[in-house]
């Protein structure tokens, strides 16, 4: 093998190796249990603290600000495209979120963390999903809630104050999450 064939040979191995780091962080980012230590460390909004305000442009051209929203429950979720707790999560808001809670005084913000318009266009064609989704894609709203993990949820009190937290997707913490939001209607 002469040097420029074991040059490429190895500029091609290390492309992959860092592909492959490059998506094993990526994949890291999002996770599909709750993990106190997780939580504790990467959430910077607790329970009780005011939730802070944001302007974000909804994939329709509309744009919503938290602050309006007062005296209405707010589910904020963050979450993106490429994640699979995220993708289970999503499976269940129409019929558990958004039908569950027509008419009240409820509103749910999914927010997509860190991707641009055309992949959450194309991802809510792919999906069927009508329902309105904001856009973060410098991350700019989720850095003013969280420094990691995704699907999380910031469930908003009619006050401005967050009333639950969550981190990741499973079946028994969203269903707590459900309560704390009749609870608060």
């Amino acid at each position: 093998m002469s040097q420029t064939e074991i040059y490429h040979a190895t500029i091609y191995a290390l492309k992959r190796i860092l592909l492959c780091v490059a998506t094993i962080i990526a994949l890291c980012s999002c996770i599909g249990e709750e993990d106190e230590y997780t939580h504790e460390n990467t959430s910077i909004v607790k329970v009780g603290d005011k939730a802070p305000d944001f302007t974000v442009e909804m994939v329709d051209g509309q744009k919503v600000t938290l602050s309006s929203l007062k005296g209405k429950i707010v589910l904020i979720n963050f979450w993106a495209t490429w994640c699979p707790p995220c993708r289970e999560e999503f499976k269940r808001v129409q019929k558990d979120i958004i039908d569950h809670f027509k008419g009240q005084d409820f509103v749910f913000l999914p927010i997509s963390r860190g991707e641009k318009k055309v992949t959450v266009d194309q991802f809510r064609d792919k999906q069927g999903y009508t329902f309105p989704m904001g856009l973060d894609p410098k991350q700019e709203i989720y850095n003013k809630y969280a420094s990691n993990y995704i699907p999380r949820n910031f469930v908003v009190g009619k006050d401005g104050k967050v009333i639950y937290v969550s981190v990741g997707y499973e079946p028994a913490e969203f269903e707590n999450m459900l309560k704390a939001i009749e609870a608060a209607l």
